[in-house]
């Protein structure tokens, strides 16, 4: 399958090239340092009319397809990861569902903002207690004449303090089959919304990781996100196309990761000669150079499938094991090939290998990514 770009794709690499390049990079590690949310970089790519990238432009959209999507969530988190895990989000997680699942009035009212940046995206999924374990969900949604209440919590919430509403799932009914889940859209302003900010985290330190707390919060009938009962297999819809923008992340940091150790390769001098002319650094950065490609090829081919309407469960599944277990390992022998250097704040593969493990994690683990692919393979 040939996977070579078309203008418009080219157009868009070029573009988030140049503006994580000239927007994104130069603050990058101070923001790590500060634990700042980079608002102004994404005013601007609201303003570039990125933000409903992959979308219809009938809701504010920039009309482009998914192996668009996965470049500019490449590109933001070749530079700084925090920036590309918020994009991949916001479009993956926060619009999709509403594009998806969504009433003609709800696209309208809710998607449109999100498209032209006047919200973060953002998804409540995952709980305490019910993580990879999706179908463990806890938090209740309770008829109350015209609207439903719910009540509940929920955690590792990417973008909620940003995010004027966002879509989350609650057990509407309980059977002896399991639980009816059901997806809603909660204004975050609700009385009885509070979302927390308080999480001390590994890394994508200038990325926004939230609690979410739900106490009486009343949402009406309108909106309901899809059909009643039919939550649980909406949100793994989306999730699938989730795994594309985590694999396009997992690409983009591996990158990032692979160019420092080069450039740093070639100008690090030991015993009279650079790094890079010893054959024991040349085969670690060849083998970053090729791991890369084959998981940026992956990631494009799920993508590609998407695009066409095509099953695409099983491929987003390997691009995002693939992608993200290469972007350990190229981070990993990134640090090694910088030597002590790698381990300071002031050389960025420091960050990147910070970074890099929430790939393995978000979105369903690694191990949950071969238990899908088995079953995709009849297993």
């Amino acid at each position: 399958m040939n996977f070579d770009l078309n203008e418009e794709q080219k157009m868009v690499r070029k573009l988030m090239r140049d503006f994580a390049d000239g927007e994104v990079a130069p603050g990058a590690d101070e923001r790590d340092r500060t634990k700042t949310f980079p608002v102004e970089i994404f005013r601007k790519m609201a303003e570039l009319n990125l933000m409903g990238l992959p979308f219809p432009e009938e809701y504010g959209g920039g009309g482009a397809d998914t192996i668009s999507f996965a470049i500019a969530v490449e590109e933001l988190s070749r530079v700084c990861a925090s920036a590309g895990i918020t994009y991949s989000a916001h479009v993956s997680l926060g619009c999709a569902p509403l594009y998806l699942f969504g009433t003609e009035e709800q696209k309208q009212h809710y998607l449109t903002p999100l498209c032209q940046g006047e919200s973060m995206g953002a998804f409540g999924l995952t709980e305490a207690g019910a993580g990879s374990d999706a179908g463990g969900t806890r938090t209740t949604a309770t008829r109350d004449d015209d609207s439903w209440v719910i009540n509940g919590s929920k955690c590792f919430i990417t973008n909620a303090s940003y995010a004027k509403f966002l879509a989350l799932t609650a057990v509407t009914n309980r059977t002896e089959a399991g639980p009816e889940i059901t997806a809603f859209i909660a204004e975050t302003n609700s009385p009885g919304f509070t979302v927390i900010d308080n999480y001390i985290k590994l890394g994508l330190h200038s990325s926004n990781t939230t609690e979410l707390v739900l106490e009486d919060v009343r949402v009406p009938e309108d909106r309901v996100l899809g059909k009643i009962g039919e939550g649980f297999k909406q949100f793994l819809i989306t999730l699938d196309g989730g795994r594309i923008g985590i694999g396009a992340m997992a690409v983009g940091i591996a990158q990032g990761a692979y160019e420092a150790a080069l450039k740093y390769a070639k100008e690090r001098t030991q015993f009279g000669s650079s790094l890079s002319k010893f054959q024991v650094i040349q085969h670690k950065l060849a083998d970053m150079a090729m791991n890369i490609e084959l998981a940026r090829t992956m990631v494009y081919k799920a993508a590609w499938l998407k695009d066409q309407g095509k099953k695409f469960t099983k491929e987003a599944s390997m691009c995002k094991l693939f992608a993200s277990e290469i972007a350990m390992k190229v981070c990993d022998q990134a640090v090694q090939i910088h030597g002590g250097y790698g381990y300071m704040h002031d050389y960025k593969v420091e960050r990147f290998f910070r970074d890099v493990k929430l790939t393995e994690i978000g979105e369903g683990t690694s191990e949950i990514q071969r238990m899908v692919i088995a079953r995709e393979i009849g297993c």
